[in-house]
């Protein structure tokens, strides 16, 4: 009954603010977030918060307006992200691999750049690197995705009014040793660098019109630019994007009647790459309090807010069940940090001992999965993870390239070996053709239920903010 109230409540406001003039846009995209990321997200909380499943949602699941899209890019039946993004940013489709242009290499403007023409203040923001393919999708436009310096260029030519994220790719460029600092080059052209929430405290002064925000460096941002921690192994201090999102929002409405914020979840592709659902449920609820904000923002300006969650693709072929009618989604609880970490406490182990005893690899997963103590390991599973401990010990450990990183075989094959007790399948450690979710609250939030293609969503913006 709660739940059909606020329901209820929330489409009598969209109905009375479709009436007024939208002052700011939200415009959330969940890299790699398909249905079930989502749904299974909300199964997975409510196993461990003990409510009956879906019982607990996220924030976008309860908005008033709802529907999918298609994601095929021009060139490809599964799309890669700097066509997907490049369609959520433009309304236009490209080959995979292109960003910002058109099948003939020719620029699109963004809905980004639109707006920036109209005095709009703009903000992009995401968990992955600033010049990675979604972000870059709003501002950059190049042939190759992986141009990564030249898009960081176009970033502070973009003269957008803030960046936030884990930082640049390649700050110094890949190649030419005279290529400028992308952070001394961002602070010529008038924006101010701020490593961590620490320093964003330090610049309160009003003079700064631009800022990019980006999580703190050891070596003047030469490292660590390609993304936030996931939020499984985030630790006090560091960066999380509703930090970067709760910065951005005073930022913008200080300085302009009108804002718009791009805001990704990047890191859920990133780990649905790995086919590690613990850690991609967490980075759906990451994002979500990133929403929190601007849902609370929302509250204040209803009928000048629109906010849209949409995602560029699915990424894994994720699927809640792979044996008989049963979930087992709470024993994720005893996973403690991604596959990625993980794989490097293996990685690890056997840097210092090329041939550490069983019982010390049966520690890090009882430790960190729970193998042993909290989880039953029949024999014929310890048998498969010992033959991988005794291929490690010979030096020929079977590791496993995902998109953005290299996991040590014992690191993988225990968190596939998690998944599949919880009864969770994966079908590829790439993208896969599904449709995505779309979410919408606020003024003009209606136009968004149903059936689209991805290139209807930036015109049904344009529709909302005219």
């Amino acid at each position: 009954m709660k739940r059909l109230f606020i329901l209820s409540l929330n489409i009598l406001c969209c109905i009375l603010c479709s009436f007024a003039e939208i002052k700011y846009v939200f415009y959330f995209i969940g890299d790699g977030m398909g249905d079930n990321q989502v749904l299974g997200a909300e199964m997975y909380r409510s196993a461990v918060q003990g409510e009956p499943l879906g019982r607990v949602q996220t924030l976008m699941t309860t908005f008033p307006y709802s529907g999918h899209a298609s994601t095929y890019s021009e060139s490809n039946g599964i799309t890669d992200s700097a066509a997907a993004g490049t369609c959520l940013a433009t309304g236009n489709k490209t080959t995979n691999g292109t960003l910002g242009m058109d099948t003939y290499n020719s620029p699109l403007k963004t809905i980004a750049e639109e707006l920036k023409e109209q005095g709009w203040g703009i903000g992009i923001m995401t968990t992955v690197a600033i010049d990675h393919a979604t972000p870059g999708a709003f501002y950059a436009h190049v042939p190759k995705r992986n141009q990564y310096y030249k898009i960081g260029e176009q970033l502070s030519a973009s003269n957008f009014d803030f960046f936030g994220g884990a930082g640049f790719h390649y700050p110094l460029g890949k190649k030419d040793d005279k290529d400028v600092n992308l952070y001394r080059l961002a602070e010529s052209r008038g924006y101010t660098i701020a490593h961590g929430m620490e320093e964003v405290a330090a610049f309160k002064d009003s003079t700064i019109n631009k800022m990019i925000l980006v999580q703190k460096t050891d070596d003047d941002g030469a490292k660590h630019g390609d993304n936030l921690m996931y939020s499984i192994d985030q630790r006090e201090g560091d960066l999380t994007l509703k930090q970067i999102v709760s910065t951005a929002i005073p930022f913008l409405e200080k300085r302009h009647e009108r804002f718009f914020m791009m805001v990704e979840g990047g890191m859920i592709d990133y780990a649905c790459h790995g086919d590690d659902a613990a850690t991609a449920f967490g980075e759906v609820w990451d994002m979500n309090e990133a929403m929190q904000v601007a849902y609370d923002f929302y509250q204040a300006h209803q009928d000048e807010t629109l906010i849209v969650v949409t995602a560029d693709h699915e990424t894994g072929g994720l699927a809640l069940g792979n044996s008989d009618y049963t979930l087992q989604l709470e024993l994720l609880q005893n996973q403690k940090c991604s596959a990625w970490v993980l794989g490097d406490l293996f990685a690890r182990l056997f840097e210092e001992n090329k041939k550490p005893s069983w019982e010390s690899v049966q520690q890090i997963y009882r430790e960190e999965l729970g193998f042993w103590s909290a989880i039953e390991i029949t024999a014929d599973e310890e048998k498969e993870l010992k033959a991988l401990y005794k291929t490690a010990c010979k030096g020929k450990s079977k590791d496993t390239k995902t998109m953005y990183k290299t996991i040590n075989a014992l690191g993988n094959a225990g968190i596939a070996l998690l998944d599949k007790k919880a009864h969770i399948g994966w079908t590829t450690r790439a993208h896969s053709a599904h449709a995505v979710p779309i979410f919408a609250i606020g003024a003009g939030a209606e136009k968004f239920s149903g059936w689209h293609d991805n290139t209807e969503i930036v015109p049904l913006i344009r529709q909302a903010v005219q």
